[in-house]
């Protein structure tokens, strides 16, 4: 499966007393992957607002095995594992070195942002993810 890759820092303000990375703020990193992997692709949040249309998560299965520390480097990688006709499943990790610190499948719905409700992703987007998607498996069989 193809990865986007941001590198990001561990700071103080991520930490608990002891400088472990605090559990919740994994899901923050994943976000920020997520949101840069988008960008990457020329979906730009306001983008999303001018059609009225958001991307939210739906739900989010984490499992969680080393913890990051303060000032620690760390790679978060977001890749498309699935892509439907109104929401799409991201399997994300965070990584230390090549260890691995945290995964997840993060399910992210498009919805109206008048009504809440589930709605069709613009065929643009589902063409341009899909797009990358495959670039990466066709390279993967030369």
């Amino acid at each position: 499966m193809r990865e986007f890759s941001l590198p990001q820092r561990v700071y103080i303000e991520d930490t608990d007393a002891g400088g472990i990375v605090y559990y919740v703020n994994y899901l923050k990193y994943m976000e920020r992957s997520r949101t840069e992997l988008m960008r990457h692709l020329g979906f730009h949040k306001p983008a999303f607002i001018q059609e009225g249309l958001m991307l939210v998560v739906h739900s989010a299965q984490v499992n969680y095995r080393r913890p990051a520390r303060l000032d620690e480097e760390i790679i978060v990688t977001a890749g498309v594992s699935k892509l439907a006709k109104s929401y799409l499943v991201f399997r994300q990790r965070v990584l230390r070195a090549g260890e691995v610190l945290c995964e997840g499948d993060i399910k992210v719905a498009c919805v109206s942002q008048s009504t809440m409700q589930p709605c069709a992703m613009p065929g643009v987007i589902r063409t341009v993810i899909q797009h990358w998607v495959e670039s990466e498996e066709v390279a993967a069989q030369q």
